[in-house]
């Protein structure tokens, strides 16, 4: 059984759980590619851009312009959660927590989901033929990355210290036009992940709270959901993978600092070994004790560089 159950005795005059407040649905899946995958790998099929011929001949030969293809590999991950509710104590509660844990367990699932997707917009990307090659998200010609104080990384350099500062509308914009300068569609959607620290700083800029600058009225409920083309998102730190919060900046820096990404839909594939399965069954050898079960398997990676932008912001 649970080891923490006996909080919920009788004795505690509850008739019901309450779900402590956490992230309980997944905020990044739907801004993937999503691919069925049967095996410990998967691969992202790439075409780039190509160009053909002005004629300047009649009858001439066919041209064959060779188009570019390349791949990138990701590789699954499984993971489960478990835990036991005893017959006996259901009686001392006078309440079945088997669905609360299901719920419970369903909201850590999809945190998880979230951290594969918040890894592959700023972690190495596997390519070539096999995946042999590494391929860092500051590599010339994959993602760019802009520094704290909002200085745009030189193409193939890493993040330099810097102190660091909040989110701003100068910010925004200079990932927009990265984006913009990468040729990346204006049609697809775009997202920005960030904390609540720095939404707030956003919400108190002059700017954003002008009628003249924010058409999707996003204080209207006293939240940003789309400002400047970017759908916002907000995570919290994963190094505290139950609250789910984003990484901090491997640079030094004056005060701590938070990775922070915009990207476009699809810049990152999801591979689906398997989605969220459910179990609940009795076990016999654990004195006929319900035990609630979930499980699943998956794997993100980049495979689009230049649809990713990362910016590092102060933390808090």
């Amino acid at each position: 059984m649970s080891f923490e159950i006996t909080v919920a005795f009788v004795e505690q005059y509850r008739s019901n759980i309450l779900l402590l407040s956490q992230q309980k649905v997944s905020r990044t899946r739907m801004t993937c590619q999503e691919e069925s995958v049967v095996g410990r790998t998967f691969y992202g099929e790439r075409i780039g851009a190509t160009a053909g011929e002005d004629i300047t001949d009649r009858h001439g030969d066919t041209p064959q312009i060779s188009t570019p293809h390349s791949r990138r590999r990701g590789s699954m991950v499984d993971w489960d959660i478990g835990d036991l509710v005893d017959e006996m104590d259901k009686i001392k509660m006078l309440i079945d927590p088997t669905s609360t844990y299901i719920q419970n367990f369903m909201a850590a699932a999809n945190r998880r989901i979230d951290k594969h997707i918040y890894d592959a917009l700023g972690g190495t990307a596997a390519a070539g033929v096999t995946g042999g090659t590494t391929v860092n998200n500051y590599d010339a010609g994959e993602c760019r990355l802009v520094d704290s104080d909002g200085t745009v990384v030189s193409a193939g350099s890493n993040h330099s210290a810097a102190t660091s500062t909040v989110l701003t509308i100068a910010k925004l914009l200079t990932c927009k036009t990265l984006l913009d300068e990468g040729d990346i569609d204006p049609e697809r959607q775009r997202y920005f992940v960030t904390n609540p620290f720095n939404l707030n700083e956003l919400l108190n800029t002059t700017e954003v709270k002008s009628s003249d600058y924010n058409t999707v009225k996003a204080l209207a409920q006293g939240k940003i959901d789309t400002f400047m083309g970017f759908k916002f998102i907000m995570l919290q730190n994963f190094q505290d993978e139950i609250k789910g919060h984003l990484r901090d900046s491997e640079v030094e820096t004056a005060d701590e600092a938070v990775e922070c990404y915009a990207w476009a839909q699809d810049a990152i594939k999801l591979g689906v070994g398997k989605d969220i399965t459910t179990e609940v069954d009795r076990i016999p050898l654990k004195r006929y004790s319900v035990q609630v079960y979930m499980r699943h398997s998956f794997g993100a990676v980049r495979v689009e560089g230049p649809a990713v932008v990362e910016i590092s912001l102060k933390k808090k």
